[in-house]
């Protein structure tokens, strides 16, 4: 249950990217210690929808992605501070850091001299850009790196498009990439004995993550376009419109198609020559979808969900965020965790896991997130360490 059990993880970041990256190392076993600029934290210590929780420095922001971990105040900008620092980085495994490129070296500590400290330290820069390049010295966000990747401009329909994805998807995949890469890191550490230098580029993670929007062009010259809520491979695949509201079917099979129409009680699109075959469908998608959608007004989204499935068609409705969290699936699997709060008051945190379960059980944080500074005056590593 425990496969990173005894690395130990310094974490320097802040926000999203990189504190998603640890909580990932941290659900998998590793010790993570998160050194914080005393009196201030991480930022996301004062991001939310709650301005009591932010003024504690317990932002939900904070709280949903640092569970399980210990805080440190540590000023680098000191001597003092400094020499803290290389103690602990001569006993780490890990040290992860997602400030502007360059900035870690200014303070003492690049890539040579950490190595000197620890050779066997893999250390992993989580920043916009990469480390070097015209653009390493560029503030990075999670929207700048949505726009500049191209993600925005095939967000949306050709009438609104670009659009912000919904959630903060090139910070999420910038952690995950940084999580696999360290993993892998510590894999290869076993026979080299060697740490590594893991630069990690938030904008190529998400190009690298686009897949066939990328991959059209880059090997047939296709540049994509903003489709909305429809599937460019496929037709009849994309949102259609239930008795009671919109409903995602993917008949991306020939075999699914002609099933779907049976099933609607339309076996006639089976032989109109807009849509007899694959090619055709994608090009006359208007036409179909209207005929589709007229018959699928006889019934709700969840009586379609259901019939259309067990038939072989995947098909879902479309739900809220709450509604998701809510279905039965995901406590089935034991995918949520609740913790105490960390300011001791009798209110439950409500976690995400990591969508793994391990040999049957799900991966779960053992402690609430941290206070500020709450680790401070204690014993750095986990004695089972």
């Amino acid at each position: 249950m425990s496969p990173l059990g005894g690395v130990r993880v310094l974490d320097l970041t802040n926000v999203l990217a990189g504190p998603y990256c640890s909580y990932q190392l941290m659900l998998l076993g590793a010790d993570v210690v998160k050194i914080e600029v005393p009196g201030q934290g991480d930022l996301a210590r004062q991001l939310g929808p709650e301005p009591e929780l932010n003024q504690a420095r317990l932002g939900a922001s904070f709280l949903a992605q640092n569970a399980g971990k210990k805080s440190v105040e540590l000023d680098l900008k000191t001597p003092e501070g400094r020499a803290a620092f290389e103690e602990m980085i001569g006993e780490a495994d890990v040290l992860l850091e997602n400030f502007r490129a360059g900035v870690l070296a200014r303070l003492g500590f690049g890539w040579d001299r950490l190595r000197e400290l620890n050779p066997r330290l893999v250390y992993c820069a989580i920043s916009g850009f990469g480390q070097h390049g015209p653009m390493s010295q560029a503030p990075a966000y999670d929207q700048i790196i949505q726009g500049l990747s191209g993600m925005m401009s095939v967000t949306g329909t050709p009438e609104t498009a670009p659009v912000r994805v919904g959630f903060p998807v090139c910070d999420t995949i910038g952690g995950l990439t940084a999580a696999l890469h360290i993993t892998a890191a510590l894999a290869g550490r076993e026979s080299t004995g060697r740490g590594v230098f893991l630069d990690v580029s938030m904008l190529e993670a998400a190009i690298a993550s686009m897949g066939w929007t990328v991959s059209n062009y880059l090997v047939s010259g296709i540049a994509p376009a903003p489709m909305g809520d429809q599937n460019a491979t496929a037709a009849p695949s994309g949102t259609f419109l239930a008795a009671d509201g919109p409903l995602n079917i993917a008949a991306n099979r020939q075999e699914q198609f002609e099933t779907l129409c049976g099933l609607l009680d339309r076996p006639d699109l089976l032989t109109d020559a807009r849509f007899a075959e694959r090619e055709a469908r994608k090009r006359h998608r208007q036409e179909l979808n209207h005929e589709l959608n007229a018959a699928l007004g006889r019934r709700s989204a969840g009586e379609w969900e259901q019939l259309l499935n067990a038939v072989g068609v995947p098909a879902a409705r479309i739900v809220t965020v709450p509604q998701a969290l809510e279905l039965e699936q995901l406590a089935h699997r034991g995918f949520f965790t609740e913790l105490p709060f960390p300011d001791g008051t009798e209110r439950v945190l409500r976690l995400s896991g990591s969508g793994v379960l391990y040999d049957g059980e799900p991966l779960r944080p053992s402690d609430p997130p941290p206070l500020l500074g709450e680790h401070t005056h204690e014993p750095l590593w986990k004695a089972a360490s």
